[in-house]
């Protein structure tokens, strides 16, 4: 087996993940004020413009999901998996 990898658990790295995503994207919003670093920021949003909407009379489902993917963010995964391997 490879080293480091044995009795790892999928959920910690799926929450390092996660952390990783969101310092990600809070740095990169903190960065986007200062000139040299904006480019930390720079990235692609994609999903639903607008909500869809399901109205059912007695229940209304309301439907949305967008994803900003930054170049933070992408650090951020990155960094996360790395701290992953090495704990």
């Amino acid at each position: 087996m490879a080293k480091g990898t044995v009795g790892k658990n999928n959920w910690a790295l799926l929450l390092m993940l996660l952390a990783g995503v969101v310092l990600g994207g809070f740095i990169g919003q903190l960065a986007s004020n200062v000139p040299f670093l904006s480019w930390l920021n720079y990235g692609q949003t994609f999903g639903l413009s607008k909500p869809l909407i399901l109205d059912l009379g007695i229940l209304v489902l309301t439907f949305g999901l967008t994803i900003k993917i930054t170049i933070a963010g992408i650090l951020g995964i990155v960094l996360a998996i790395i701290i992953y391997r090495f704990l």
